[in-house]
């Protein structure tokens, strides 16, 4: 576990969740682990962070959210030609969302509750950069 979270740490990470609570147990375990990431509430904020950070390493959103959902923020990111890797995290399982996100080459999920030491193999497992 220790390489993982080395690797972790060499990560710039975005997540995009707007359950304040959810959102906050993440920040706080990413942060004891000393990772480098930010946070957004929707769609929109997580379009502009990553207009203002190009370097992030990969995405990880939930769908259903505010102002823009994960989806629509993902055919976004598409649209600008950004191949960023993106794991979505949600409660819902349902084959639209699944199919929406995998015409966008998403094919890593997380189902929640969210369990960080499955988050923690998947990303380190992941080809990225």
């Amino acid at each position: 576990m220790h390489e993982k979270i080395e690797k972790l740490r060499g990560l710039k990470l975005l997540f995009v969740e707007d359950e304040k609570d959810l959102l906050s147990i993440i920040s706080d375990a990413l942060t004891k682990l000393q990772a480098n990431f930010f946070t957004a509430n929707n769609g929109l904020e997580a379009l502009d962070i990553l207009k203002n950070n190009p370097d992030i390493d990969a995405i990880i959103t939930d769908i259903n959210m505010p102002l823009m959902n994960g989806l629509d923020m993902i055919e976004n990111i598409r649209e600008q030609n950004i191949q960023i890797p993106i794991i979505i995290m949600s409660a819902h399982t349902e084959s639209e969302y699944i199919t929406r996100a995998s015409n966008h080459g998403v094919s890593e999920y997380l189902l929640k509750p969210f369990d960080f030491i499955k988050f923690i193999d998947l990303i380190t497992s992941m080809e990225i950069k």
